[in-house]
C-alpha cells in the first residue's frame, strides 16, 4: 500500500469510527421502540432537513449524475434533477407538516402503522400490504447500497469484492441497530456535510486539471447536443439525439417519488418542532439544487479532464469522481487525506441511504407484521430485542443478494423508487388531503399502483414508441384513479375517521 493510499484510508477508517461512535452515543438515548423507529419526534430542523436528503440521493448523486451528464450531456441528467428538486420541494411544501401532525394525532410511528390507523383497519390488511411492499423494494435496495461500498474499495485498494461488502455491511449494521432512527439521522447529516465537501473540492480540483472553465465549456461546445436541453450527445457518431417532450415528462416524473418514499416520511414524522418545517423546506431544497447542479458540472468537467488529458476517456462513467480523487491523492499525503475524504462522500452517500431503509425495512417486519398483523405482544425489552435482531436479518439477506459483485446498482435504484412513489404516493396524498377517501380505496389503489410498475416495466415498456417511458409515471397516474374511484362506489368513513380528519385540518 502506497502512501497515497495510506492517507485514503486513514480519512475513511476515521470516517466509519465517528459514525460507529455516534451509535454507541445514541444506544444509552435510545429507550424505546418509538425511540428507535423515530427518535421520539426530537428531530431537529437542520438535521431532519439535511438527514431526509442525504438518505434520499444515496451514491447516485455522486456516481449516478455526474456519469450521465459526462456520457450524454445535459438534458438527461438535466430535466431528471428539475423533476427531483421539485420533487422534493412539494414534498416539504404540502406533505411535511401535515404529515408530522397526522401522524402525531393517531400515534402512528411508521409509514404502514399511519395508513393502518389513519383508516381504522381493524383486519390490518392495508396495514400488511403496505409492510410487505417495503420489505420487497427495500430488501434489494438494500443491497445495492452494500454492493456500492464493495465495488468501492475493492476498486481502491484492490480488496476482495465480498469482504469489503461484508466489513462496509457490518459497520452500517452496527451504529444502526445500535443508535436506532437517532443515530441514522445524525450520521446522515454528518454524511450530508461530507458529500458537500466532496463535490466542491471535486469540481474546483478538476476544473484547474482541465484548463479552467473556459476550456471545459469550449470542450462541451464543441460536442453536438451536449449542451442541449432538447438534445442529448451521442459520443458514437458525434451527433446530436432529440429529447423529446414525452421523454422530458417521463424523467420529470421522478419527482413523483418522493410522496410514496418511507424514509423521506419517517422524517416528517419525527420532526420535533413543527413550526420549524419551513426552515427545514428551505435548507433541504436549497441543498438539492446546488448539489446536483454541481454533480451535473462535475461530468462535464470530467469530460474537460479527458480532453486535456488528465486521465484517459472511462470505461465506467459512473467513477469520474473516483477517478478525480485518484488524480489529486497523487498530489501529496495532504492530497491523499482530502481525496480520502472525497471517497469517504461516496461512501457517505451510500451509508446514508442503506440505514434509513435497513429502519424503515426492520420496522415493517418487527411492528407491522410480526406487532401488527400477527398480534404477536411483547414487552418494552422483547420489542428492542426484535426490532435489532430483524435489522440484522434483513442485513444478511441484503447482503446474500448483493453477493454477485456484478449486479446492477442503480437500476435496482431506478425500480425501487418506483415502486414506492406508484404504491404509497397516491395514498399518502390522499390520506392527508381527501376526507372522502376511505381503506378499500387506499388498499385497492396500493395494489394498483404496485402491479402497474411491474406491468409497465416488464411487459408495456419494452414494446418502445409512446409507451417507453419511466413506469413511475403511469403507475402513479392509475393507483391514484382506482384510489379515488374505489373510494367513491364503496362506504364513506366511519364519523371518526372523518372528525380526526378535520381536526388535523385545524392544526396550523
Amino acid at each position: 500500500m502506497n502512501s497515497s493510499q495510506i492517507g485514503i484510508m486513514i480519512s475513511i477508517v476515521v470516517y466509519l469510527a465517528v459514525v460507529v461512535i455516534i451509535g454507541v452515543i445514541y444506544s444509552k438515548r435510545t429507550k424505546n421502540v418509538g425511540d428507535f423507529y423515530l427518535g421520539g419526534r426530537k428531530l431537529g430542523p437542520l438535521v431532519t432537513a439535511m438527514s431526509a436528503e442525504a438518505s434520499d440521493m444515496s451514491s447516485w448523486l455522486l456516481m449516478g449524475l455526474p456519469g450521465v451528464a459526462y456520457l450524454s450531456g445535459i438534458a438527461d441528467a438535466g430535466w431528471t434533477a428539475i423533476g427531483l428538486a421539485v420533487g422534493t420541494y412539494f414534498n416539504w411544501l404540502i406533505v411535511a407538516r401535515k404529515l408530522r401532525g397526522y401522524s402525531a394525532k393517531i400515534n402512528a410511528i411508521t409509514i404502514p402503522d399511519f395508513f393502518s390507523e389513519r383508516y381504522k383497519d381493524s383486519k390490518k390488511v392495508l396495514m400488511a400490504i403496505a409492510a410487505l411492499v417495503i420489505v420487497v423494494f427495500f430488501v434489494p435496495y438494500t443491497a445495492s447500497g452494500f454492493a456500492a461500498c464493495g465495488k468501492l474499495f475493492g476498486t481502491l485498494f484492490g480488496i476482495d469484492y465480498h469482504v469489503a461488502m461484508v466489513v462496509s455491511a457490518i459497520v452500517i449494521v452496527g451504529y444502526t441497530s445500535l443508535g436506532g432512527f437517532n443515530a441514522a439521522s445524525t450520521t446522515d447529516f454528518v454524511q450530508s456535510i461530507i458529500m458537500s465537501i466532496a463535490l466542491v473540492v471535486v469540481l474546483l480540483f478538476g476544473i484547474s486539471q482541465a484548463g479552467g472553465m473556459a476550456s471545459v465549456i469550449d470542450n462541451a461546445q464543441s460536442l453536438s447536443g451536449y449542451l442541449d436541453m432538447f438534445a442529448t450527445h451521442d459520443a458514437e457518431a458525434n451527433a446530436a439525439a432529440p429529447y423529446g417532450a414525452l421523454t422530458i415528462c417521463s424523467t420529470l416524473a421522478w419527482g413523483l417519488g418522493y410522496f410514496g418514499m418511507p424514509h423521506i416520511l419517517l422524517r416528517f414524522m419525527a420532526i420535533e418542532n413543527p413550526e420549524k418545517v419551513k426552515l427545514s423546506r428551505r435548507v433541504a431544497s436549497v441543498w438539492v439544487v446546488i448539489s446536483m447542479a454541481v454533480a451535473v458540472l462535475i461530468g462535464i468537467v470530467g469530460l474537460g479532464m479527458v480532453k486535456a488529458g488528465s486521465f484517459a476517456p472511462l470505461e465506467d462513467s459512473e467513477t469520474i469522481i473516483v477517478q478525480i480523487a485518484n488524480l489529486l491523492s497523487g498530489k501529496g499525503f495532504i492530497f491523499a487525506l482530502i481525496a480520502g475524504v472525497i471517497l469517504a462522500g461516496i461512501l457517505a452517500s451510500t451509508m446514508s441511504t442503506a440505514d434509513s431503509q435497513l429502519l424503515a425495512a426492520s420496522s415493517s417486519m418487527s411492528e407491522n407484521i410480526i406487532g401488527g398483523l400477527f398480534k404477536v405482544k411483547l414487552g418494552e425489552t422483547a420489542q428492542m430485542v426484535v426490532a435489532r435482531v430483524t435489522l440484522i436479518v434483513i442485513s444478511i439477506i441484503g447482503v446474500i443478494i448483493a453477493w454477485n459483485k456484478d449486479s446492477s446498482v442503480f437500476e435496482i435504484v431506478s425500480f425501487a423508487w418506483a415502486g414506492f412513489g406508484a404504491a404509497f404516493g397516491p395514498v399518502m396524498l390522499l390520506a392527508l388531503f381527501w376526507k372522502r377517501s376511505n381503506k378499500y380505496g387506499a388498499i385497492a389503489g396500493m395494489l394498483a399502483g404496485g402491479a402497474m410498475i411491474f406491468i409497465w416495466k416488464f411487459a408495456v415498456r419494452p414494446l418502445g414508441g409512446i409507451v417507453d417511458i419511466y413506469e413511475l409515471l403511469p403507475a402513479f397516474i392509475v393507483a391514484i384513479v382506482v384510489n379515488v374511484i374505489v373510494s367513491l362506489i364503496t362506504p364513506a368513513p366511519e364519523k371518526e375517521i372523518t372528525d380526526t380528519f378535520e381536526e388535523v385540518k385545524k392544526i396550523k
